[in-house]
């Protein structure tokens, strides 16, 4: 009898650090297929549409200018405020939503994930892709601003660095998000902490004042802030962008260490709960 050849084989895992990257790589229509899916159904039947896109960052950092710069006094280290707290909102949105999305993704997905095979992976990296889009937009808006503030870009080897930053925020968020999603198949109370835990998160980073004002006035805490994974991304941001920032080369290859840590760890339980989870969610 002559031996069969599949395409594909379905076997399965017996290490946590069989992974089935090629496997994804394999189902990468169906990647681009669902990004399409996320990015149309999230403003279906919506008046604005895309607009959303820029109305929720411009009124955020206006909110964040009368709040934080008017009321407040909080420096912006020279800064024109919106410029400055609109280049910290945009690394922040991207990196809140690739975690709060990515951590209900067995529990959104549940019925699709239980009847078809597919590499589970492919479900938060599409959505890690569909945010990029949004970020994307996000900061065309943020180098449309510089030019009508009349800004004026510092051109220097810092800006080289811009996508390491976004490839440092998407995999922060995917995984934690990972991680986040498969303990929430079994505790469902976790998933409340994030709603609530992600935008107070937040304020133990840059986003709405300089790490130079954070030392100089909460040197306590300012640790907190330092070593945030988050703060070297978007001081580099700023550094690489308006001249201004506290950026530090160790800092930032501190902060991408901690992501890859992170991000493996959160592959290696994400692969071993889907297995699972249907039994759970």
């Amino acid at each position: 009898m002559s031996e069969e050849n599949w395409d594909i084989e379905i076997r399965p895992k017996h290490s946590l650090f069989d992974l089935r990257l090629k496997d994804t790589w394999h189902y990468r229509d169906l990647l681009l297929l669902l990004v399409r899916r996320d990015f149309v159904s999230f403003y279906k039947q919506t008046i604005l549409g895309p607009i959303w896109f820029f109305l929720q960052p411009i009124v955020t950092i206006m909110i964040y200018n009368l709040v934080f710069n008017n009321l407040a006094k909080i420096s912006t280290d020279g800064v024109p405020a919106l410029l400055f707290y609109l280049a910290g909102t945009i690394m922040w949105n991207y990196f809140a939503e690739c975690l709060t999305k990515t951590s209900t993704v067995f529990k959104d997905n549940a019925a699709m994930l239980g009847k078809v095979y597919f590499p589970r992976l492919i479900m938060p990296l599409s959505i890690v892709l569909s945010n990029l889009v949004r970020f994307a937009v996000q900061f065309i808006l943020f180098l449309v601003m510089m030019l009508i503030n009349h800004a004026k870009i510092f051109p220097n080897v810092v800006l080289l660095l811009f996508p390491l930053l976004i490839v440092i925020i998407a995999a922060l968020g995917l995984g934690l998000g990972m991680i986040v999603s498969a303990v929430t198949t079994k505790y469902r109370d976790l998933a409340f902490v994030v709603t609530f835990g992600v935008p107070l998160l937040m304020y133990t980073t840059t986003v709405i004042y300089p790490l130079t004002t954070a030392i100089k006035k909460y040197p306590a805490y300012s640790w907190i802030i330092k070593y945030n994974p988050i703060t070297p991304v978007i001081e580099t941001l700023r550094f690489g962008f308006l001249g201004k920032g506290s950026f530090s080369l160790p800092l930032l290859g501190y902060s991408a260490g901690v992501t890859a840590i992170i991000l493996l760890i959160g592959i290696i339980i994400f692969n071993k709960v889907e297995r699972t989870f249907v039994d759970t969610v």
